[in-house]
């Protein structure tokens, strides 16, 4: 989910020189003097969300790469609408990226924004984290045994956020897996929600991995069904909810994109410079640390079909939920 030029110049034919060179080759002369200031990071989140971490995790190496500072931009509101608005309304030259999530996703979809996925360009992609069902260890034996309970008794599910992809993983769960639909109950944050499922105020929470990493270290927090096509590598023996029989994948994606007018140049060279970044050490040890592999990076081709992909499911989970 913004170019100047400074040139010494001894004589008017050099001057006439390069502007004839600028007409010809706008993208390139752009892209030449590219990045000439601060770039901001618009994030729909509040600071120390996932998102919000992500973003900062990537502009450790981003600054670096691109030899200019980078800096979070919280544009928290209407479910991401707000973040999108804010991104649209600077100019289209690549100093302003969108950290684009599910969130967003559900705000296009539900009419929160004028702003579409044309209006989007992809860039690339930071996370791509399943959505896990938990629960206190000890209330259920495994997954199957979730799925059973559900079918005979509506359970009370926690969530972080309503109208978005932590209520619709709930809902067609249940659907999905012929059971009764779940009460919500919404939490401010993982971390929150994973406590207060140790302490028995819900039955299951809908979370990923990293916002429960310290209760499931600790052995009060079980992770039952991976929403996933594949297990987790941290989770080798947690199965999916496709391997219980329930066709259900969805994950909390987090990547970056820009206006659709920014320059190819400076697309190219922003993709470059966020997948370096991604594939260093230091993100790469963000990534294990919330449970997740080098996979979660992606370039701007799989981020873009992603994210319109993301879209029409949203849409059709929506509709179909109805």
């Amino acid at each position: 989910m913004k170019v100047f030029t400074k040139i010494c110049i001894g004589a008017s034919v050099v001057l006439g020189g390069f502007a004839g060179n600028l007409l010809s080759h706008p993208q390139e002369a752009w892209a030449q003097h590219y990045p000439e200031r601060t770039i901001e990071v618009v994030t729909h989140s509040g600071a120390g969300g996932g998102t919000d971490v992500t973003t900062r995790m990537m502009m450790l190496r981003g600054r670096r790469e691109l030899h200019t500072d980078m800096v979070v931009v919280n544009r928290p509101g209407k479910g991401g609408a707000a973040a999108l608005a804010y991104m649209m309304s600077q100019a289209a030259d690549g100093h302003t990226l969108l950290t684009f999530t599910s969130g967003h996703a559900t705000a296009i979809v539900l009419g929160l924004s004028d702003v579409g996925v044309g209006d989007l360009r992809a860039i690339a992609r930071g996370t791509d984290d399943p959505q896990i069902l938990m629960a206190r260890c000890g209330a259920f034996d495994d997954g199957a045994a979730l799925i059973a309970a559900q079918q005979t008794d509506s359970l009370t599910y926690g969530v972080t956020q309503l109208r978005g992809v932590d209520e619709v993983t709930a809902k067609l769960f249940a659907q999905r897996s012929n059971s009764t639909m779940p009460q919500l109950l919404v939490y401010s944050g993982g971390a929150t929600l994973a406590q207060a499922v140790v302490d028995g105020a819900v039955q299951v929470a809908v979370l990923n991995y990293g916002e429960a990493g310290a209760q499931l270290e600790g052995g009060s927090l079980c992770p039952l069904i991976v929403l996933a096509e594949d297990r987790m590598s941290q989770l080798p023996n947690i199965p999916t909810g496709q391997e219980l029989g329930v066709d259900l994948a969805l994950s909390t994606v987090r990547g970056f994109a820009v206006h659709r007018d920014t320059p190819d140049d400076v697309v190219a060279q922003l993709e470059e410079a966020l997948l370096t970044a991604m594939r260093h050490p230091l993100y790469q040890g963000y990534l294990t640390s919330v449970g997740l592999d080098e996979t979660s990076v992606a370039g701007a081709d799989i981020w873009g079909e992603q994210i319109t992909a993301m879209v029409a499911e949203m849409q059709q989970s929506f509709e179909e939920l109805k």
